[in-house]
C-alpha cells in the first residue's frame, strides 16, 4: 500500500481481540512499547519494521546502535513504481542520506538477477520502501531476491521495511488484501508465501488515514493470525529473539 503523507494525531488503542499462537508469541498491548518474545526462529536478524519511516526515523539511529556516516544502503523502492503518489519514497530516501548513508537503488524489476545479489551483499543496510505488497513479492521472487534478501538478514545485515516492505516480512501477505488490490499488478496471483522472517503479522498504517476502515477490518476478520498492528508513528524493533514495538 502506498503511504499517504498527512500528520494525524494517533490514538493508542489496545487490542482486545487477538489470536494468539501458544508458546511461540507473547501479545500484549501495542501502544505502550511494550517487549514481545518469540522462540519460534533463532538466528542473527535485526529488523526494523514501520509504517511511515520518515514518521519514526528519530528511533532509528538508537535502533541501528553505530555511526551510519559513511556506510550503504540497498535501497529497494520497486513496490511503489506503480504507485500515484510516491512521496514516501522521497522521504524515506532523503531521512536515510540525512544520517550519512550512501543510497544505492534497486529497482529489482528492471535490474539482473546478479547486479542484485552484488549490492545486496555489499551494501551495509537494506530498505524496502512501501506501495502493493503483491507486486513487491512477485519482482522480489522473480529475480531471486526475496532468497537473497533471507540469507542477508540471517548472516546479520539490518533490514529496514517501510509498509509493504514490512509486510512482506510475515509467513503470508494474504491479509494485505484489505489494503492493496492483488490482481491489478499481479493477474493470476495466488501465492501468498512471504519471506517469514517474523511468525506474526504486522498491521501497518494501523488506525492512520486514509487506511482506518482497511486495518480495522484485518483485525476484525483475521482473528486466526497474530497480529500486531502499528500505527504510521510505531515501529516493531526485531533484535534476534526480542521484539517491541516503539512510538516515537
Amino acid at each position: 500500500m502506498h503511504i499517504q503523507k498527512h500528520k494525524i494525531a494517533v490514538v493508542g488503542t489496545a487490542i482486545a481481540a487477538i489470536a494468539i499462537l501458544t508458546g511461540l508469541f507473547s501479545y500484549r498491548n501495542p501502544t505502550r512499547g511494550n517487549t514481545y518474545k518469540t522462540i519460534k526462529r533463532t538466528m542473527d536478524r535485526k529488523l526494523f519494521l514501520c509504517s511511515s519511516f520518515a514518521d519514526v526515523a528519530t528511533l532509528f539511529p538508537t535502533f541501528a546502535g553505530e555511526d551510519m556516516k559513511g556506510k550503504s544502503v540497498a535501497f529497494i523502492p520497486t513496490a511503489s513504481i506503480h504507485e500515484e503518489y510516491r512521496q514516501y519514497v522521497e522521504d524515506g530516501r532523503r531521512t536515510l542520506s540525512g544520517y550519512g548513508l550512501k543510497i544505492v537503488d534497486l529497482e529489482i524489476s528492471q535490474m539482473p538477477e546478479k547486479e542484485i545479489a552484488h549490492a545486496l551483499e555489499a551494501c551495509d543496510y537494506i530498505y524496502v520502501s512501501g506501495g502493493n505488497t503483491f507486486f513487491l513479492l512477485q519482482e522480489l521472487r522473480k529475480k531471486k531476491a526475496d532468497q537473497l534478501i533471507i540469507r542477508e538478514i540471517e548472516k546479520g545485515k539490518t533490514y529496514i521495511g517501510e509498509s509493504a516492505g514490512t509486510m512482506i516480512m510475515a509467513p503470508d501477505i494474504k491479509y494485505a488484501k484489505e489494503m492493496d488490490n492483488h490482481l491489478s499488478l499481479t493477474p493470476g496471483f495466488c501465492d501468498f508465501t512471504a519471506l517469514g522472517l517474523i511468525n506474526f503479522y504486522p498491521v501497518v498504517h494501523y488506525n492512520s488515514f486514509p487506511f482506518e476502515r482497511e486495518t480495522k477490518n484485518i483485525i476484525r476478520k483475521y482473528t486466526d493470525l497474530e497480529l500486531v498492528p502499528i500505527s504510521n508513528e510505531q515501529a516493531i524493533e526485531v533484535i534476534g529473539e526480542s521484539i517491541k514495538v516503539e512510538t516515537k
